[in-house]
């Protein structure tokens, strides 16, 4: 025998509504499983940073450039203004350099925004270690607050000849109801 059509209805908006809300969780979840990568894969955590810089490679390698390129996107909102100061540099494998992003809180209140970096080419990815970075926490602005955020990074002296030009960019998200409320 069918089930009368309201019955059925309600079943199927109870696995809608269970459907968008796991969506939802997924979204704020991405920045922590993206810190839980970077620890299983070893990139960009701190112990891979500090193993780098306590194993003496920071002997600049002078007579090699990598153009560095720095790229930003706010992919969630327009909540948000955040790009390079400058879009890119010539780098000496092995020496230590530093970059910053400008970042502006364009809402009307405090909120928390997070950093995801990533590294193109891919291959080239394990050998930019960054020292010290803006996306290693989350970043609290007061309502229209601005200011520049750092990142000091090497490359490493290791990095293959065939790399000649690395792109770091950050997708900056609004993390405020991940961090536990507003700012």
């Amino acid at each position: 025998m069918d089930t009368p059509p309201r019955q059925s209805n309600r079943g199927l908006v109870t696995r809608l509504l269970l459907m968008a809300a796991g969506s939802f969780a997924f979204g704020f979840a991405l920045v922590p499983l993206y810190n839980v990568f970077c620890e299983v894969t070893g990139i960009g955590t701190r112990e891979s940073l500090s193993r780098a810089t306590a194993a003496g490679d920071s002997v600049p390698d002078m007579s090699r450039t990598v153009v560095v390129e720095f790229t930003a996107s706010v992919p969630d909102s327009g909540q948000w203004t955040f790009a390079p100061v400058v879009a890119s540099m010539e780098v000496h494998p092995g020496r230590l350099y530093e970059a910053r992003y400008n970042a502006r809180n364009l809402a009307d209140h405090d909120t928390t925004g997070q950093a995801v970096p990533s590294i193109t080419p891919l291959r080239a990815a394990q050998y930019f270690r960054k020292t010290e970075c803006f996306c290693f926490t989350p970043q609290r602005f007061k309502r229209d607050e601005q200011r520049d955020l750092l990142v000091r990074f090497i490359v490493d002296r290791g990095l293959p000849p065939g790399i000649d030009r690395l792109t770091l960019s950050y997708a900056f998200y609004d993390v405020t109801r991940l961090a536990g409320g507003q700012g």
